[in-house]
């Protein structure tokens, strides 16, 4: 399921109770991440803020990231204006993807000064923007000009520009009757008015219409909805289950009763959606806080990101192997051809003797070839090619020097031959064992070993050093060497997290 609408309020919702955390420290570990670190009730927590396009996302997280060496300028930015400041509230606008982060603190001289930080989750355009009291950008992560298709106008993010909020043309599902729901399925998959002839439909329709109706739906919410309601929407009756079904879930993602569930999809991929949990919504009187859908959300991106990571990793250094591999098979086949043409070398020998023996019966002018006794086969008559170019003389010095050549060709491509084989072996072995790795810290073993290699380290320095083949290349699957990072690599914040018996339990520290 993407990180829609829904998804967005519910997580807020759990991020509200940590309303008058101080905020203490702040990090952007990569183009795509920031981490605030922020102290509440006698235990820190980590508000991971990730804009990638494919799983961007708000979430508190317990998982730990490298920091550069030298901060990014947006993140000295965040640190000058933030730190020390308190988390007033998380703030939604219905189902949009835009999450305010309002922020209250003091200034030098003890007055109440406050801040926004927008955290816009929308694919491409995500961003990270940072407001005064007057809503005027002081600074934001991507600048950037947004043309809004809703209203033919631009959204300038840009330092001392004027924020102004998305817009969007969807419809607000909350304030669509159900005679208005079903009427937009009527006008799109009925051919007659029948209660019952909804010939057109199918799942795949529905859910792009629906996804792209109404605000803050996501076309895996919407199709995972009806897997688990078993629909067709095949009547009125199951268009009203499904219609109610919506609602109970928006009207709940400020409450307890939702909770996560896991699926693998059509393209046998994990993914998640939200159903109610089957539990009453109780008032949570605990001191600690209720977060588990953003410590579900936390555990699912780290577990995906880690895989896909740890893909990368894995098939960047086996597509240089293999290309390698290619290399070390190609040289082997010409080994073999040259051993093949080294086979007639003995043939060639025997026509230089049988031309040098019988000199004196071969007339001294050029000839295309010469017909003598071989007396290595009882003297039959046997006819021996010439090169008309030169005398017969000429012709059997060049069948020996051919000889000798082939004959010096023979000890070295011999040795070269056994030395190519035990490098393939290598290869191979090394292959296997990348094939046959789980997690990135096998990878990096194998890469540590191989670099040393000389087989190997030529293509992968002559790799490391193209700008081509940089990881920020879109198009490019080429990861073979992180960045160098900083020693504060163990950058960790309270609670810790550990699952026991499918339970997660908080440990302050």
């Amino acid at each position: 399921m993407a990180f829609d609408g829904i998804v967005t309020k519910a997580i807020c919702s759990e991020l509200e109770e940590l309303s008058g955390a101080r905020i203490d420290k702040i990090f952007e570990p990569d183009k795509n991440t920031i981490l605030i670190g922020f102290y509440i009730n006698n235990a820190n927590y980590c508000l991971n803020i990730c804009l990638d396009a494919t799983n961007c996302r708000l979430n508190l997280t317990t998982h730990q990231k490298a920091n550069p060496k030298v901060a990014p300028n947006f993140c000295m930015v965040l640190r000058k204006y933030l730190i020390g400041m308190r988390i007033k509230n998380f703030v939604t606008n219905d189902l949009e993807r835009v999450v305010t982060i309002e922020l209250e603190g003091f200034n030098d001289i003890d007055d109440i000064i406050s801040y926004k930080l927008i955290v816009e989750l929308m694919g491409k355009h995500c961003n990270v923007i940072l407001l005064d009291e007057t809503n005027t950008i002081i600074d934001c992560l991507r600048h950037i000009t947004i043309k809004d298709d809703s209203n033919n106008k631009t959204r300038n993010l840009l330092p001392h520009s004027k924020y102004k909020y998305p817009t969007t043309t969807k419809l607000n599902f909350m304030d669509t009757s159900f005679d208005e729901f079903k009427k937009i399925i009527d006008d799109n998959y009925i051919d007659t008015n029948t209660d019952t002839n909804y010939n057109n439909n199918t799942s795949t329709n529905i859910t792009k219409l629906l996804a792209n109706t109404f605000n803050g739906f996501s076309k895996s919410f919407v199709q995972n909805s009806l897997n688990y309601l078993n629909l067709n929407l095949d009547s009125i009756s199951s268009i009203r289950k499904l219609y109610d079904y919506f609602k109970l879930i928006i009207n709940n993602t400020d409450s307890l009763a939702l909770t996560f569930k896991t699926v693998t999809n059509e393209k046998n991929k994990k993914d998640y959606f939200l159903v109610p949990s089957g539990d009453e919504v109780t008032q949570n009187n605990n001191t600690t806080p209720n977060l588990n859908l953003n410590f579900f959300i936390d555990d699912f991106y780290y577990q995906k990101e880690s895989s896909e990571s740890f893909k990368l990793y894995r098939n960047s250094i086996l597509k240089l192997i293999l290309e390698i591999l290619k290399k070390y098979n190609t040289r082997l086949l010409h080994i073999d051809e040259k051993l093949k043409e080294c086979e007639n070398m003995d043939t060639y020998k025997k026509y230089g003797e049988l031309i040098t023996a019988n000199l004196y019966k071969i007339e001294n002018k050029n000839l295309s070839y010469v017909e003598v006794e071989d007396y290595y086969n009882n003297l039959e008559k046997i006819k021996i090619p010439l090169n008309k170019k030169y005398l017969p003389n000429v012709n059997a010095k060049m069948y020996f020097k051919k000889y000798s050549k082939l004959k010096n060709t023979l000890e070295i491509v011999t040795i070269q031959k056994e030395e190519t084989k035990r490098e393939l072996s290598y290869i191979e072995s090394i292959v296997y064992e990348l094939e046959n790795c789980h997690t990135i810290e096998e990878v990096s073993e194998i890469y540590d070993e191989i670099s040393e290699n000389v087989i190997f380290k030529e293509k992968l320095e002559s790799y490391a050093n193209s700008k081509t083949n940089n990881m920020n290349n879109k198009n490019n699957k080429i990861y073979l060497k992180k960045k160098l990072l900083s020693k504060n690599k163990e950058v960790t914040f309270n609670p810790n997290k550990y699952v026991v018996d499918g339970y997660t339990v908080l440990v302050r520290t």
